[in-house]
């Protein structure tokens, strides 16, 4: 008997076990969809639902993101990470307001031109709001994809990705099952999302639960877990050291803006030279524990130096262009690094 076809068959349970009471499902508002999509982007989703609501309190539509300044932008995406999202999102609301009149444009190939929106998520996109027949490939299409197919190949070379997209598009739903069923191609593109989250993990495949596994390639060897296949061997982390001033005066601390590219690009830290406690003549300021804060690509040990002045004085010491005093009660108001926002939150007890 013939396997009924791949997009049927996760349409068909997207419908009934599938996620559906997402805050950022049953709408086409392309606004709301954009904004889930990045937010999502190497993030889970129970951590995405809070951010995602407080931004839509706070930017509604497209024209008051593009409005706000990126510094309010930044502290309300602080803690989700990965903050070169945050910056685009950003200047891509400012590209949806000034090049398109603001509004999203309707393809995958336009969206792609919009700044931090790449080839998936604007299918992604497309798909979602207007029913576009684009084929997405996130991390966990990959993965469906290669234990689907057993591909054997390097995961992380070009031309398994090259063959990944072919396999994405071809089964893709065809015109007849989207003219039929309307609703096909955002429950084809969700279904992947929600196979590859929750059935088709990397730890654990639930196989028995998958709507694939009468024509799962890997399934059928007895070792779903064996793919994707990464070739390269994971390397040791590297390990950055860092020092971190902490220097309040009465109820103020000293926070700098972070240069816009890099680790916590354009967010607000502590100081990062302890040399700037002797050039105000303010102290000698006294190391505390250190403690480490692990990122993607590297693991940072940070050393925080406390010193807390009781400044007699009219005006603050002067400080460098990007430099701010800043009330320790309006801390919430800019975006500051996780270890940051711990660190000045925590009253000092490490």
């Amino acid at each position: 008997m013939k396997t009924e076809r791949l997009a049927v068959r996760i349409v068909n349970w997207q419908r009934t076990k599938g996620r559906n009471h997402l805050p950022w499902q049953h709408t086409r508002d392309p606004y709301r969809v954009w904004l889930s999509e990045i937010m999502l982007q190497q993030t889970q989703v129970t951590t995405v639902i809070d951010y995602y609501q407080r931004f839509l309190e706070r930017f509604p539509t497209v024209n008051d993101l593009a409005q706000a300044h990126i510094d309010e932008v930044l502290s309300l995406w602080a803690g989700l990470g990965y903050y070169a999202r945050a910056r685009n999102l950003h200047a891509c609301a400012k590209a949806v307001v000034h090049d398109w009149h603001g509004q999203f444009p309707e393809t995958a190939a336009e969206l792609e031109t919009l700044p931090g929106i790449g080839a998936s998520t604007a299918a992604a996109i497309a798909a979602f709001c207007s029913g576009q027949r684009a084929a997405i490939l996130d991390g966990n299409v990959k993965r469906v994809l290669t234990r689907h197919f057993a591909i054997a190949d390097d995961i992380t070379r070009s031309a398994t990705t090259r063959q990944l997209w072919t396999l994405a598009e071809r089964e893709l739903p065809t015109k007849a099952h989207t003219s039929a069923e309307p609703d096909a191609m955002a429950r084809y593109t969700q279904g992947l999302m929600d196979l590859g989250a929750t059935v088709c993990t990397r730890a654990k495949p639930n196989c028995s639960a998958c709507p694939l596994q009468s024509s799962c390639a890997a399934c059928k060897l007895g070792k779903p877990q064996s793919f994707p296949v990464k070739a390269s061997k994971k390397r040791e982390k590297p390990t950055r050291e860092i020092d971190l001033l902490w220097l309040t005066c009465n109820d103020h601390v000293l926070l700098e803006k972070r240069v816009a590219r890099g680790v916590w690009g354009g967010l607000w830290c502590l100081p990062v030279s302890t040399d700037l406690a002797m050039e105000l003549k303010l102290g000698n300021p006294q190391r505390m524990a250190s403690f480490a804060h692990e990122l993607t690509h590297f693991r940072m040990v940070i050393t925080p130096w406390r010193l807390a002045v009781d400044w007699q004085k009219k005006h603050f010491p002067a400080v460098s262009e990007n430099q701010r005093w800043i009330k320790t009660t309006e801390l919430g108001d800019y975006g500051l690094p996780k270890p940051v926002r711990v660190l000045l939150g925590d009253g000092g007890k490490r």
